[in-house]
């Protein structure tokens, strides 16, 4: 995952998060530009997962 799929992508992959985490809200996923860690890290803290797992999940299941 790089920020330009991120980015490019944002709508599918919040909707993926949303999806296999439900407890997730709009508000935990707005995306701002250049502060993609600090998003990545606070979906990290509510879904209690590692950032690897995060990515992983990121990149397998949106397929960005």
């Amino acid at each position: 995952m790089n920020t330009m799929t991120l980015r490019g992508n944002w709508n599918v992959i919040k909707g993926k998060l949303k999806q296999r985490y439900a407890h997730l809200t709009d508000n935990d996923l707005v995306f701002e530009e250049g502060k993609e860690d600090e998003l990545i890290g606070h979906i990290q803290r509510k879904v209690g997962c590692t950032r690897d797992e995060l990515i992983r999940f990121i990149d397998e299941e949106c397929e960005c």
